[in-house]
């Protein structure tokens, strides 16, 4: 339970009810604690920054509506194939 976790994490239970709400984003401590409650450890690694997403939001702003519909209808289409094929999977 929330209780629970606050307890264990030595945290406010309304800090775990905002987290868990999304209106509050923990700071590194007090996700480390919440993680140290589980007996999960955070760990960071630091890597040069990949601009992936930059480049696809850019050229997705720069299509025309059509354009836009066309991309969304195959993302669709693909997304829905991933997931049959998860379904077929014993």
């Amino acid at each position: 339970t929330q209780a629970r976790m606050a307890a264990l994490a030595g945290v406010p239970r309304s800090t775990v009810e905002r987290i868990e709400a999304g209106t509050r984003q923990p700071s590194l401590p007090t996700l480390g604690k919440l993680l140290a409650a589980v007996d999960l450890d955070m760990r960071i690694r630091l890597e040069g920054y990949d601009n992936h997403d930059d480049v696809l939001d850019a050229n997705y702003a720069a299509m025309t509506p059509e354009q836009r519909a066309a991309t969304d209808t195959g993302h669709e289409a693909m997304i829905a194939l991933v997931d049959a094929g998860r379904a077929a999977q014993p």
